[in-house]
């Protein structure tokens, strides 16, 4: 498709586009550690392979080294001379630890130098070391962990003729190849025509099998697309088994006693919690880690008693720093010290509150207490209390919320968790102008707010279900 039906290939969006970014910031970091190298820019493609050539001359320390032999091509993060004549390939990559599709990464770097002359002596992946703590300045000596993986290179570039050869030929052939789905779809990386290539398949296929895993290639392979039509015979789990009948009856499934078993253990006032987070792949504040969750912003509705109308209080950070100590003042304000706190995902908000106790000793006491009134409502979802068939196998909030109650995050501007940390970070950490940035926060706002809101109103269509 890139060869011959290129715009076919959607642009990258706004998450990927981030992804990528995050990268180069890793990358910057990496090169700090190896003075004197050459950047050689990558904005033109024959500039880059013609400066790369005359480098090499020099057994300069290059950056973003472009190789060209016929028609491969490879560009090396760093290439380091190593003794008189041999050369070291460094990749550097924005993950916390190496993964074997890293190895064929640097096999075809390598094979690409070996075609072109040069020798190289040993082959390092350097990834970031998620138990480094940011004090200071970065160190970037203690932001990377360096792994030699010549072994592992030596092994994964066995037969690489082959594969090249094969990818030469399907580039070649007149018309795309009929390639059937399964895990290639996101193994190793999410293809971007994968909404193109599975449109075929009915709703309520197998993919969407809760917790599925295997089961559904294998279901898939068989030539059965739906899971209405899996066979009686054909072992299935319990929540797995509910979500087949409900397919095939068409409505939801709800047992009622372990819905108000749960609904009983909530106490007034009932506080409903929801975090945004950055998660940044270097660390911008003392005392975190690469990818470490920072909350940036929580809603927050309080029910006092059955008769009450809701209340709605947010917090939104503004200003480049770190905006917990601002945001835990303003919670311990708020949440009282009785009452149901209802959170989707306790893992989630209480991994952010524990963080928080560990960076700030002083909320330490308060935090444990605010632990030990979370309530999870995505307890009954997981457990399959009530299933929806227009939940597609999911628990998430934003599977649920619809399937439950018809309102839903379609059509917001940011809809989802990942498109405001992105949205808050571009704001907040990068230039633009004001009315953007205005705007973004108007949508933040909202869109958090909706988060609360919408677990109100699943606990009432709970509540109204038991009353049947």
């Amino acid at each position: 498709m890139q060869f011959h039906e290129p715009k076919r290939i959607p642009a990258p969006d706004p998450v990927t586009q981030y992804i990528f970014e995050q990268g180069q910031l890793v990358g910057k970091f990496a090169k700090k550690l190896f003075h004197g190298g050459i950047e050689i820019s990558c904005d033109d493609f024959i500039a880059n392979v013609e400066q790369t050539e005359q480098l090499l001359q020099g057994r300069n320390r290059l950056f973003e080294a472009g190789l060209l032999f016929e028609e491969l091509y490879s560009r090396v993060d760093i290439l380091n001379p190593a003794g008189e004549d041999e050369w070291d390939i460094i990749e550097v990559k924005s993950s916390t630890s190496v993964k074997d599709v890293h190895f064929d990464d640097v096999s075809f770097q390598k094979y690409c130098c070996a075609k072109l002359g040069l020798k190289i002596r040993r082959s390092f992946l350097m990834h970031l070391n998620n138990q480094y703590v940011k004090h200071g300045e970065i160190d970037p000596e203690k932001l990377y962990v360096v792994q030699d993986v010549s072994a592992e290179v030596g092994e994964a570039i066995n037969g690489i003729q082959n594969r090249i050869d094969s990818m030469f030929e399907i580039v070649s052939q007149s018309r795309c190849p009929d390639v059937t789905i399964g895990k290639r779809c996101s193994d190793p990386y999410d293809c971007p025509l994968t909404a193109e290539c599975w449109d075929s398949l009915p709703e309520g296929h197998v993919f969407t099998l809760y917790g599925g895993g295997k089961r559904c290639i294998e279901l898939f392979d068989k030539g059965i697309l739906a899971i209405k039509d899996i066979p009686d015979d054909y072992r299935l789990s319990a929540a797995q088994q509910i979500q087949k009948e409900c397919e095939v009856a068409g409505r939801p499934h709800v047992n009622r006693e372990r819905i108000a078993n749960f609904l009983s253990t909530l106490r007034y006032p009932l506080y409903y919690l929801d975090f945004e987070t950055i998660g940044p792949a270097v660390p911008i504040f003392d005392g975190t880690r690469p990818y470490q969750d920072i909350p940036f912003q929580f809603s927050l509705h309080m029910v006092k008693n059955e008769e009450a109308s809701p209340e709605h209080f947010s917090f939104l950070a503004s200003g480049a720093d770190d905006p917990r100590p601002a945001l835990l003042s303003e919670l311990k304000r708020l949440l009282g010290n009785s009452g149901s706190i209802i959170v989707y995902n306790q893992g989630f908000e209480e991994g952010i509150l524990k963080e928080s106790a560990n960076a700030f000793p002083e909320y330490s006491s308060w935090i444990s207490l605010v632990c030990g009134r979370l309530i999870d409502l995505l307890k009954p979802f997981t457990k399959f209390h009530y299933y929806h068939p227009l939940q597609k196998g999911s628990a998430s909030l934003k599977s649920v919320l619809p399937a439950l109650t018809g309102r839903s995050h379609q059509g917001m501007d940011i809809a989802d968790g990942m498109a405001a940390s992105i949205a808050f970070y571009a704001i907040t950490y990068t230039e633009v102008p004001r009315e953007t940035r205005h705007k973004v926060r108007a949508d933040l706002e909202k869109y958090c707010a909706l988060d609360t809101e919408g677990m109100i109103l699943i606990v009432d269509r709970l509540r109204a279900l038991c009353d049947k």
